[in-house]
Parts: structure tokens; sequence; C-alpha cells
């Protein structure tokens, strides 16, 4: 059987990778922040501009067009070599940036975050793809774990950051600030970063291309569909469905015959990036899907305020943080990835399963500790599909792979999203005998709830206990689903640069 020794690190000097890995985060921080940061400066947009109709297609537009060109940029990175891609993306994020600043009207904008997205697209695929080129895969694995406390310190922070600059100097400097900082990462990759040329003549392959950007771009609107069109299931989400799955079939079609695929089909017969790539999705789910339910349950199930149901949040990252530096560093050591994805999912599994099982009176401390295992959990296996995939494709096809699994991790978490939606109002529509003083209790603020009668907060805490429970149990199902994939991985142990690779082909599967 033919074996391949693991590709040396792009960057020898380590000094020089720790300087571009900081560029590479600063570059990641930025495009993450920037659908978080939005979130608390959408009233104020709307004040000015108006068009209350078209709120939700702020947020929608970013992440449409983010999830489209993901697959795309991971395969450009491949056929013409990563420096330049990057560097296109976050010219693009940049530029996007700066015409959202000096938006003039509600559409300006809109169609400005649709070009913010396709460069963010490209920075969060191209980052991990660079990752591989700078580290052997055992050391990638402890810098992927920092790059999972970016993207959560981003979640964590987009919100309070954006509301305080909102406050002092206005909405528009939300965008305005990424133009500094995207000049100077830039600066920093064209002086820093080397290229290295793919040998290989690029044949771009346009119509696979467009086919999965409409796929994805079809599940996206889906999955957004009660927000866009006023319910889950109306004439248009139906539709968008339908032409997404024809989207999808011709796909398939089109990539067997396509000299250089989007996305190699060949990679679906390797089992092990089939299986993470379901790891990942189920991931998404369980872990961005699952942030903004978590805040609201919270605060109606305990009664906090905002603010003191945001240090809860603080057991949650503090999980995250422990979990994902520890099996960052002992899947560095022990090259082994495969038990922090078993560990990671059963953690969560628990967690959501003692959750569904709160009720108002639940000690606060108890809540916390399910909400530091659910940390624990995420940060377990947070870069596992990524690491795992780029071991298991042929070095030919590693950006394509990463694009892959990033793109199944943003799915994941819309798809969820919307299934959660649905649950809450099911459970919400359900509410038998009127609550004395509140009128709808899905228009219930924090701060009209603390003013309720204490018989009438128990009944609203009783409703949302009650509408959560499944919420959270079919959370339970989605983790068991992800810890069956992780099961049924193979016990890969990820080899140092020299070392020889076992190549991920269908063929060596085989054999072995």
């Amino acid at each position: 059987m033919d074996m391949q020794p693991a590709p040396a690190p792009l960057v020898t000097d380590s000094r020089r990778r720790l300087i571009l890995f900081f560029f590479l985060m600063t570059a990641m921080f930025m495009a993450t922040l920037d659908n978080q940061i939005v979130s608390t400066a959408l009233p104020t947009i709307v004040g000015e501009f108006g068009h209350l109709e078209r709120f939700g297609w702020i947020g929608s537009a970013y992440l449409l067009a983010l999830s489209a060109v993901m697959p795309l940029y991971g395969k450009l990175g491949d056929l013409f070599g990563r420096k330049y891609v990057m560097m296109t993306a976050i010219a693009i994020f940049t530029t996007g940036s700066a015409v959202c600043g000096l938006a003039v009207s509600m559409n300006t904008l809109i169609a400005a975050r649709v070009l913010q997205g396709l460069g963010g697209g490209g920075i969060m695929v191209s980052i991990f793809a660079v990752n591989a080129d700078l580290f052997e895969p055992r050391e990638r694995a402890r810098y992927q774990s920092y790059s999972s406390l970016v993207l959560m310190a981003s979640g964590a922070i987009g919100p309070v950051l954006g509301g305080t600059m909102s406050d002092l100097f206005g909405w528009r400097s939300i965008f305005l600030v990424n133009v500094p900082i995207g000049f100077i990462v830039l600066t920093g990759l064209a002086f820093m970063l080397p290229y290295r040329k793919p040998h290989r003549r690029p044949k771009i392959d346009y119509a696979g291309a467009l086919l999965i950007a409409l796929t994805t771009t079809s599940i996206v609107l889906a999955t957004d569909s009660s927000e866009l069109f006023g319910a889950l299931v109306s004439p248009q989400s139906i539709g968008i469905v339908a032409f997404g799955a024809v989207c999808a079939v011709t796909w398939v079609f089109v990539e067997r015959r396509a000299p250089e695929p989007i996305v190699p089909l060949q990679l679906f017969r390797n089992s092990t990036f089939s299986l993470l790539l379901l790891i990942s999705v189920m991931g998404g789910g369980i872990a961005i899907g699952m942030v903004n339910y978590l805040a609201l349950f919270l605060q109606t199930i305990t009664g906090l305020s905002p603010s003191a149901a945001g240090l809860l949040f603080i057991l949650l990252t503090g999980g995250l943080v422990c979990g994902s530096l520890s099996a960052g560093r002992i899947i560095s050591m022990t090259g082994r990835y495969k038990p922090f994805a078993i560990a990671s999912l059963t953690c969560s599994a628990i967690a959501f399963a003692l959750m569904s099982q709160v009720r108002a009176g639940t000690p606060i401390a108890f809540i916390g500790a399910i909400m530091m295992l659910h940390g624990i959990g995420i940060g377990l296996a947070q870069q596992v599909p990524v690491i795992g995939v780029q071991n298991a494709a042929p070095a030919r096809d590693v950006g394509a792979a990463t694009g892959s699994v990033t793109l199944s991790r943003m799915g994941g978490a819309s798809i969820a999203i919307s299934i959660y939606g649905t649950i809450i109002a099911s459970g919400l529509g359900k509410v038998g005998a009127p609550i004395p003083g509140v009128a709808d209790i899905e228009q219930l603020t924090p701060k009209m709830m603390a003013a309720l009668p204490e018989a009438s907060r128990q009944a609203v805490a009783d409703v949302y206990a009650a509408a959560f429970s499944p919420l959270f149990m079919t959370s339970c199902a989605i983790a068991l689903i992800g810890l069956a994939a992780a099961m049924m991985l193979k016990p890969v142990q990820l080899p140092r640069t020299g070392e020889m690779k076992r190549p991920q082909s269908a063929a060596a599967e085989a054999v072995e």
C-alpha cells in the first residue's frame, strides 16, 4: 500500500507562525463578531431607516451569503493557493463593512451585508485551511482549540460591544471599525504568509459552485421561513425546499463528471469524513443553535434579569474554555481525537436531559452546574471535526473538506434554530386559562415579568418550563445521534511531521 509523509509546515520559524496565527485569529474574530455585534444595534438601525418588515434580512442576508460561498472558497484555496484567496476574502469583507457603515437606506445596508457575507464565508474557511498549512496535525489540535475560544468570545461579547458602540459612536461605528482592522490583517498576511502554489492546473467547476450555493441558500431561507414568511410551513417555504432538493440532486450528477469538483464526492466514500460531517451538523445544532434559547430559558424560568442571567453564561464559557484547552493539549500529545468526540456528546446529552427537568424554583447553582457541563461538552470536541476531516482528506482536497465541515456546522445551527423555534411556539400556543396581567405571553419581556404578581410569575414560569422540556429533549436526541456517529469513528491517530500518513481514500479503507 502507498504511504505518504505528513506535509511539513508552511512556516518553520515558530515566532513567525505565532504572529501569523494572531493575524488569522484577528480576521476570524472580525468575521464572527459581525453577526453578533449587529443584534443589539438593530432597533437603532430600524429607527433610522424604517422598513421594520425587512428587519430579519439584515441578519439573514449575511448568514445566507456566508453559507453559500463556504465550499467554493475551500476549493479555490486548493486550486490557486490559500494566501491570495484568503486575502481576497478579507478585502471583500472590509469593503462590505465600509459600505455598511456608509449605507443610505435599508436596501443599501442589506446589499452591503450580502457583500460582507461573501467575504466572511471565505475568511472562516480559509483560516482553518491555512492553519492546516502552518501546523503539523498534532500541533494543529492545540491551536484549533484557541480558534474555538475566539469563536465563543465573539459570541459572548458581540451583543454587549454592539450596544456600547452604538450608544457612544452611533450604529455605523460597528461596521466602520472593521476597515482599519481589515487593512492591518491584509498587510500582515501580505508580508508574512508565504505563497504555496498548488501543483495542478486550475479548473473551476462553475456549475457545481452555483448549484451548491443555491442548495445552501435554499436551506438557510427554508429554516428562516417563520421570520421571513410568517410561518415555517408556507407556500413560499415549500417552494424553496423543492427548489433546493432539485439543486442538490443536480449537483450530485454535475460533481460526478466535473474534473475539479467543488466537493469531491470520493470524500464521502471515506466513512471518517461522512461521520465527522454528521457530528459537525449535530454539534452546530446543540452549540450555536441553543445559545439564544438558553438565554430565554434562564430569564423566564428563574426570573433573573438579563444581566444576572448573563452571568450564568460565564459558567458555560468557562466550561468551554476548560474543555477546549484540555482537549487541544491532550490530542496534541496523543494524536487521538475519537475519545473527545464521544465524551463531548455524552456530556451534552446528559446536560440536556437534566435541563429538561428544570422547573421554577430549581436552585440556581444546579442550573449553573448543568450549563458548565454543557460548556465542557462543547469545548471537548469543538475542533475535532475540522482536525479529523483535514487528516482524512488527501492534501489536494484539504480546503474543500474544511469548507464542507464548516458549512455543515452552520447548516446544523440554522436547522436547529428553526426546529427549536417551532417547538417553543407550539408550547406557548397551548396556554390554557389566561394569566392575570399577561395579554400575550410571547411579548412578555423580563422587565414586564418582574413587575407581575408572584402568582402570575409562577404561572408564566410553569408555561415556559412545559414548552422548554420537549425542546431540551430534542437537543438531547440530537446529541445522541452525534454520539452514535462518534462511536462509529475509526480510532485514527494523527501523524507527526515526517511520519508516514496512510491515504484516507476509499481504496485504502477497503484494504484496511
